[in-house]
C-alpha cells in the first residue's frame, strides 16, 4: 500500500477524465506533484482545478483514470487505504470551512478527535495550542469563535486545523483569496517557513501571481481539459499557449515579476514578451 517515501511523488495523477452529465472537465490529465515542492496549480475560471483537487482526495469520484496518494490509491474501495490518506493530507479550502459554532481551539481538535478518539483531552488542547501558534496565531485566539476573527486570522486558523495531524502532503484552494496585498504576502511566507521546517508537500491552488514568483517550485497549468505544462516558472511563462501568454506577460505579471526580481536580485530574471 505503501512504499519508501523518497523514491515516489507525492501525488501522480494518470489519465484523469471527470465529467458533469455532459459537460467534459478533464479528460486525458496526468500529474506528478513531487515530495517536498510547492506546487502551484493555476487556470481559467471552469478548467477544474477545484475539482481536481477534490479528485485526488477522494472527494470527487472521477469518470476514468488512476490517482495514486503517497503510495496509495486514492480511487481504491479500500478503508484502509481511504483511512491513511485521509491521516497523512491537510486541507486548507477556500472558504476556510471552520465550524463557526466552535472555537478555534476545537476546531483545530476535530481531525485529532477523529483520527485519534483516545487522546486525552489535555494532549488534545496542547496540540491545538501547538497548531494555532505554527500558524501564526497568538495563544488568545485559541478560544475565540471564527467570527471573532479576521479574515486572515481565520485562514491561519483554517491552516493550523489542516496542520493538526501532522500531515507530510497539504492542500490549499486559494489561500490568499480575499486577503490584502500584506497578509496575503505574510500567509506565503509563512507557508514557505512551513515547508522548510516541517518538509511539506504542498498542492497549492492560486490565481495570485505573487504568490506564484514568491513561493511555486513549479507551476501547473490546466486547459484545454488537461495540464498543458508543469514546470519552473521561468519555462511556464515562455510555454507557447494563448491562455499561458496572456495570463504571465499581462501587467499584473508584469508587476509581479518586477517585485519577486527587486526581492531576489541574485536569480535569472525570467524572459518578458
Amino acid at each position: 500500500m505503501t512504499d519508501d517515501p523518497n523514491k515516489r511523488d507525492a501525488i501522480t495523477v494518470h489519465g484523469l477524465a471527470t465529467r458533469f452529465g455532459e459537460q467534459v472537465v478533464h479528460d486525458g490529465l496526468d500529474l506528478q506533484v513531487r515530495r517536498g515542492e510547492i506546487l502551484g496549480v493555476v487556470g481559467g475560471s471552469g478548467s477544474g482545478k477545484s475539482v481536481l483537487m477534490r479528485s485526488i482526495l477522494g472527494l470527487q469520484r472521477p469518470a476514468a483514470g488512476r490517482i495514486e496518494v503517497l503510495g496509495s490509491d486514492a480511487l481504491s474501495d479500500d478503508p484502509d487505504q481511504r483511512l491513511y490518506i485521509e491521516r497523512h493530507t491537510g486541507v486548507l479550502f477556500q472558504d476556510g470551512a471552520l465550524f463557526s459554532s466552535l472555537s478555534v481551539g476545537e476546531n483545530v481538535q476535530v481531525p485529532l478527535k477523529e483520527h485519534h478518539p483516545d487522546l486525552p483531552e489535555s494532549w488534545r488542547y496542547e496540540l491545538a495550542l501547538l497548531k494555532v501558534k505554527l500558524a501564526g496565531l497568538p495563544a488568545d485566539a485559541l478560544d475565540k469563535l471564527p467570527s471573532q476573527l479576521s479574515g486572515g486570522m481565520r485562514k491561519r486558523a483554517g491552516l493550523a486545523r489542516a496542520l493538526a495531524l501532522d500531515p507530510p502532503l497539504l492542500f490549499l484552494d486559494e489561500p490568499t483569496a480575499g486577503l490584502d496585498p500584506i497578509g496575503a504576502a505574510a500567509f506565503d511566507r509563512l507557508l514557505s517557513t512551513l515547508r522548510e521546517a516541517l518538509g511539506l508537500t504542498v498542492f497549492l491552488i492560486t490565481h495570485d501571481l505573487d504568490t506564484l514568483y514568491a513561493i511555486c517550485d513549479r507551476v501547473a497549468v490546466l486547459a484545454d481539459r488537461k495540464v498543458v505544462i508543469t514546470a519552473p516558472l521561468a519555462e511556464v511563462e515562455r510555454f507557447d499557449h494563448p491562455w499561458v501568454q496572456e495570463y504571465f506577460h499581462g501587467p499584473r505579471a508584469r508587476a509581479a515579476r518586477v517585485a519577486h526580481d527587486s526581492h531576489h536580485p541574485a536569480s535569472t530574471p525570467a524572459e518578458t514578451d
